[in-house]
């Protein structure tokens, strides 16, 4: 599987890799922007764990980590994967998203779903999109909600974070049906 480089006027993504993961350094370091997160990345080693664990996905072809490149600013804003992927039951994720604090609010965010979420119902012809994020994270919640997908539940106290808190994770889905209804309302004229 060739990951795709899937890009509008706005913003690039491209497989994250050894090779440019270091763009990545200065925005893992900012304050709170992984506190959600089971993974930590404000050191270099943990970053470079991060993107080899990212990359063993690929390889296994469960993972496509892509670097995020903002056109507008002509910077690296973070990091977002299509991950889980589970070609049986045509299911796939979209996680492990994170942009530098610059970049949020600033629309960046919907063009990668956008993107992400075409390629997954269009060409990977998925069934399913799911989406997870941490129940206290009202942040990314509300900005999974904006991209039309719904509530589906809570698993309870399911992940253990770098700080020995045993987080609840909210799990939200996108189907393919809903799909073409979300195209032509949240992202008309993407």
């Amino acid at each position: 599987m060739t990951a795709p480089t899937l890009e509008d006027y706005r913003v690039k993504l491209s497989l994250l890799s050894m090779e440019n993961y270091k763009q990545l350094e200065i925005i893992g370091k900012q304050e709170n922007l992984v506190q959600f997160s089971p993974t930590k990345v404000d050191t270099r080693e943990d970053l470079k764990a991060y993107v080899q664990k990212a990359l063993d996905g690929y390889y296994q072809k469960t993972a496509i980590p892509f670097i995020v490149f903002d056109k507008q600013t002509n910077r690296y804003a973070g990091n977002t994967h299509f991950m889980n992927i589970n070609r049986k039951n045509k299911v796939v994720e979209i996680g492990s998203t994170w942009i530098g604090k610059e970049f949020q609010g600033s629309g960046l965010n919907k063009h990668m779903k956008f993107l992400m979420l075409q390629y997954a119902f269009e060409t990977l012809k998925v069934d399913k999109v799911a989406f997870r994020a941490d129940e206290r994270n009202l942040r990314s919640r509300k900005a999974i909600e904006k991209l039309g997908a719904k509530l589906e539940g809570i698993l309870r106290k399911d992940i253990l974070m770098p700080d020995g808190f045993k987080r609840s994770t909210a799990c939200y889905g996108i189907l393919k049906e809903e799909w073409p209804e979300i195209k032509g309302t949240i992202f008309d004229g993407f």
